[in-house]
């Protein structure tokens, strides 16, 4: 259980340590996808066009434009191409690193544009099964490889393939939880109690020779 607090406290650190651009785009992102998740419960089904309608119209904005697009990828005979944006977004999701965060905001953006034309359940499903399948292919391709000390090649670990795997996984799913888990933590922040900072041990230094 300690493992697993310090490995999402990890995962964190890493989701907030980018550039202060790239935060107010991930908590956008956060914030539209999150609303589109948790419709599905109240008003299913919910396209992402219906979150941005339903923020159009209590600003008092035209929403002609969303009808026009909603309608333009409902249109059966693109569901092919919507199809294979989901699958894209699952491999946006598998490509996503700690230093490499974007693919997974991107790959949420895209599953949302696969769901305007194929529904919610289907793109999500797709970009999941996309994402396990791929990981599951390079833990395969991983298992006849022999780890040597003096290795001058790159190869695939089953070790090190399940550990990218299952950040890559943790990020994607921090994308629709960023922005209740900063408020959180930014609410908490003054009430909680830190342990305090050991200083680290000096070294002892060497003692010169001094003659008279």
């Amino acid at each position: 259980m300690r493992t697993l607090r310090r490995e999402l406290a990890r995962i964190w650190a890493c989701v907030t340590d980018r550039p202060r651009g790239q935060l107010v785009f991930a908590g956008a992102v956060s914030a539209w996808t999150l609303a589109w998740v948790a419709g599905q419960a109240v008003a299913a089904p919910m396209a992402p066009t219906d979150v941005l309608r339903g923020l159009a119209g209590w600003a008092g904005v035209g929403t002609g434009w969303l009808d026009g697009v909603s309608g333009w990828a409902r249109d059966p005979s693109r569901f092919g191409v919507f199809s294979v944006l989901a699958v894209a977004a699952g491999l946006l999701w598998a490509a996503t690193t700690e230093r490499r965060q974007l693919p997974a905001i991107f790959g949420w953006l895209t599953v949302m544009v696969a769901a305007e034309g194929i529904g919610y359940q289907p793109a999500v499903l797709r970009a999941v099964v996309t994402m396990v399948a791929f990981m599951a292919l390079l833990v395969l391709l991983s298992l006849p490889g022999k780890v040597n000390v003096m290795m001058d090649r790159v190869v695939l670990i089953p070790k090190d393939v399940l550990r990218a795997g299952a950040t890559a996984a943790a990020m994607a799913a921090m994308v629709p939880l960023f922005v209740p888990c900063l408020l959180t933590v930014r609410l908490v922040r003054p009430y909680v109690t830190r342990p305090a900072k050991v200083p680290a041990p000096r070294e002892a230094h060497r003692k010169s020779l001094v003659r008279d």
